[in-house]
């Protein structure tokens, strides 16, 4: 259950984006405790403590928001305290798929369509999904791409540059992002790429004192991952899998910023 001082911290923001209905909903701080008890535990909504309410009543909550995107208005209005551009980062992670995962509604196509939407596939790490994130200058997320478990993060590095409000200084990345093509985007932009090239490629400049930085979006990683239902994919649609991702992203965001 949310103290007094971390509900006064919560309770605006999430009134500021949930959708205003007719009737609010009852119990409300409650609800949202509910939600992140399942989250962080990684149990099964069916687990929540009867003193946090119904599950199923935390369970639907969740899921309509998250089709309605809430959660991802929930970060983009923590950001609104500042986004630091001197650096920023890019990094993708594999998330195993727990095998609940699995089976949702075909919606009139076939399993290898449904997978793709889905952001479900395997890879030689197994059943799951790769989640790339652009955090800024102090190693927070700022918004997230996700993808089948087999596929590779870059063709997804351009759409989250375009996430970013404003040009930043820098953009640092592993050699999973070395591209000639991406390298020049950011330079069309108006910002620096520090992106060490892979073995074959001939030799590029990356400042080793910016790539040294790098470690702030692997911390960042490792934070988002102790919610266990990072960890580990339980959500059968990626619609509420990116929910859980910015739910525990704007949590980072308070701690980190101390709001």
């Amino acid at each position: 259950m949310f103290t007094d001082a971390a509900w006064a911290v919560w309770e605006p923001l999430i009134e500021e984006v949930r959708p205003q209905g007719k009737t609010p909903p009852k119990e409300l701080r409650r609800t949202i405790s509910a939600i992140f008890r399942r989250h962080q535990n990684g149990a099964k909504w069916r687990s929540i403590p009867a003193e946090l309410g119904p599950w199923w009543l935390a369970a639907q909550l969740f899921i309509r928001w998250a089709k309605q995107g809430v959660w991802e208005r929930l970060l983009d209005l923590v950001q609104q305290r500042g986004i630091a551009l001197g650096m920023t980062f890019i990094d993708g992670t594999n998330i195993r798929a727990h095998q609940k995962a699995a089976g949702a509604k075909k919606g009139g196509c076939n399993g290898q369509e449904r997978d793709l939407r889905e952001a479900l596939g395997r890879s030689r790490g197994g059943y799951g999904t790769k989640a790339c994130v652009i955090a800024d200058g102090r190693g927070r997320a700022v918004a997230f791409a996700l993808a089948p478990g087999q596929a590779h993060e870059l063709p997804m590095a351009p759409g989250l540059l375009g996430c970013l409000p404003d040009v930043p200084g820098w953009v640092v990345g592993d050699r999973g992002f070395a591209s000639d093509a991406f390298r020049e985007r950011i330079w069309g932009m108006g910002a620096r790429p520090a992106i060490p090239p892979r073995r074959t490629d001939a030799e590029v400049a990356c400042p080793d004192w910016i790539y040294a930085n790098r470690h702030l979006v692997e911390n960042l990683w490792a934070r988002l991952k102790e919610w266990r239902a990072v960890a580990t994919r339980y959500e059968k649609t990626a619609r509420s899998f990116l929910g859980v991702l910015c739910l525990a992203a704007t949590a980072d965001w308070i701690k980190v910023t101390k709001l």
